[in-house]
């Protein structure tokens, strides 16, 4: 029986080395009750009323009439609207792929590309938009397709740079599944060089994340990188 007990908790302390060397929490997911929820929702709430309260010192700085009918409403609006499209602060890579993780005898080239992205410059505040390519290479793992997607929600859901953005998907999904490799290109407008600055309307800004065999090998990069850029 000592010995059982000895050898549990050799195991349980190296699974939670494991979690802890790739960045997912050791602390079991909890269920939310209802005043859990209850909870989160007031300090929501509290946070909206300061982020409104904040828009309506911007629009009144800008010169407008926030008691015009037009104006009465928006300040709510575009605090909940930045709530949404910052979301991703409040969302982690270990919700997500809780129990979507499988093992699986496959260890050839994964590709979902083209998928839709939005974020916040975190310069200016203005939204750049674009399109995500994600490859990997499994090793004996594989994650649910979807789950690719919600990794560039999660991520693209709050104050970014291109260029941390790409990096930070493709970390993710190497430290989550341990693969041979993962490949990540985002192509996309930002609308701080469009709208304002230079003004350039047809700029496009690429940035490319090549992690293991897709650094490492020439031929297995140029694959991914020719199939992303089939119709």
């Amino acid at each position: 029986m000592a010995y059982q007990n000895a050898a549990e908790m050799c195991n349980s302390k190296i699974v939670t080395e494991y979690l802890c060397r790739n960045g997912f929490s050791v602390e079991p997911k909890k269920v939310k009750h209802n005043n859990e929820t209850s909870k989160k929702e007031d300090e929501d709430e509290v946070r909206l009323a300061d982020i409104e309260a904040a828009y309506t010192t911007v629009l009144r700085g800008l010169g407008e009439n926030t008691n015009r009918p037009g104006l009465l409403r928006t300040p709510r609006r575009a605090a909940k609207a930045m709530q949404f499209l910052t979301k991703g602060y409040h969302e982690t890579v270990y919700d997500i792929l809780n129990e979507a993780i499988f093992d699986e005898d496959h260890d050839e080239l994964v590709i979902v590309k083209d998928i839709d992205m939005f974020s916040l410059c975190e310069h200016h505040l203005v939204p750049f938009f674009g399109k995500v390519h994600i490859g990997y290479l499994p090793n004996k793992k594989v994650v649910g397709l979807s789950k690719l997607a919600r990794i560039v929600e999660v991520y693209s859901r709050r104050l970014q740079v291109q260029e941390r953005l790409t990096k930070q998907i493709a970390v993710a999904i190497s430290e989550a599944l341990q693969p041979a490799g993962v490949a990540v290109v985002i192509e996309a407008a930002h609308m701080c060089m469009v709208m304002r600055g230079v003004q350039k309307m047809n700029s496009c800004t690429v940035t490319s994340v090549m992690l293991g065999v897709f650094r490492e090998d020439p031929k297995t990069r140029e694959e991914f990188m020719t199939l992303i850029k089939r119709p």
